[in-house]
């Protein structure tokens, strides 16, 4: 079936189609059931599947993150929706010192087949407290495994891939993610979950980036194309692991890196990345590598504020013309 999708039908279409196939999958967490979700990922699957298996919760992210951790040692295959981000803070307990640990602490004996997913990021103007990013945080537990699908066609295929792995994975969705459109094909073969993605080839220069971000990439691209500078966009999907045999190749070829994240730049992924790549390509960069990313302040409610406070296009742009190319 190949058609074009939302970034949530995306979503829901693998909820629904996870959730035919297999009974031990079910959905919990706030406005999850009758509301249909905050951004409609979960509509009409209350109607379908009954509230047994889609699971309103109270307002109590640690305590309905917890019940998912216990109800995956059971051999249940729970799928939490966290209803943002920022309150993952308050399930940080259930997450890191649960789901991540306890099939290492328990030697092997307990598998957690459990995704969270979270939407965030800097959407329009939801000010500091509702405009967080945590991939720094949560990319620094072990055992734990993250996703970021930029596409509608990852968001389906990655999902049904979280879902039917053993592992606790964190499904990580940007909120201006979920009205875009693309086309999705549930009929062609996936690649692996972790697997990076080459979404524009290019010869002079490597950019490295991840969830909306990498939209914004692909047009700054298309812009320096313009002026000249064919620049490969790499789309990682996934930041825990880092799929770096794709971002190696390409730098074999471009010999320049330039890595865009929204989160901070202070101990951020961009800054794992560009040390990792400095580390093991260190003979194939023909200069050192540039990071764009957040501004280390809480994000502005003002718009113009909170749109200088990330990366855009423009900033990308700026960015890549920093570096010499051959003539």
């Amino acid at each position: 079936m190949r058609e074009e999708k939302n970034y949530w039908q995306a979503l829901n279409l693998a909820l629904d189609m996870a959730m035919a196939e297999d009974s031990s999958v079910f959905i919990l967490g706030e406005d999850v059931g009758l509301y249909g979700g905050t951004y409609r990922v979960t509509e009409g699957l209350y109607a379908k599947y009954g509230e047994e298996r889609v699971r309103d919760t109270p307002i109590s992210e640690n305590s309905f993150t917890g019940l998912g951790v216990g109800a995956a040692m059971v051999g249940m295959r729970p799928v939490v929706e966290i209803m943002t981000i920022n309150f993952a803070l308050l399930a940080l307990d259930a997450i890191i010192n649960m789901a991540a640990k306890i099939p290492f602490m328990s030697g092997g004996q307990y598998t957690i087949p459990l995704v969270v997913r979270m939407p965030g990021g800097v959407a329009k103007q939801l000010a500091a407290q509702h405009s967080q990013r945590l991939e720094h945080t949560l990319m620094n537990v072990p055992g734990l495994r993250i996703a970021v699908p930029s596409t509608p066609q990852d968001a389906y295929w990655q999902l049904r891939q979280a879902i039917n792995s053993n592992d606790p994975i964190i499904f990580l969705e940007h909120e201006l993610l979920y009205f875009t459109k693309g086309i999705l094909d549930s009929s062609i073969e996936p690649l692996p979950i972790h697997r990076a993605q080459v979404r524009r080839k290019g010869k002079h220069l490597t950019i490295i980036s991840y969830s909306r971000h990498v939209l914004l990439c692909l047009q700054a691209a298309e812009q320096l194309a313009k002026q000249g500078i064919d620049a490969e966009v790499i789309d990682l999907r996934s930041l825990k692991p880092i799929d770096w045999d794709t971002c190696a190749q390409s730098l074999q070829h471009t010999h320049r890196l330039l890595v865009v994240e929204e989160d901070c730049q202070f101990a951020g992924s961009g800054a794992e990345i560009v040390t990792h790549l400095t580390e093991r390509c260190f003979f194939e960069l023909d200069e050192a590598p540039i990071r764009v990313a957040g501004r280390d302040i809480p994000t502005p409610f003002n718009a113009q504020l909170e749109a200088a406070s990330i990366p855009q296009v423009a900033d990308i742009i700026a960015a890549a013309q920093r570096f010499r190319y051959p003539s």
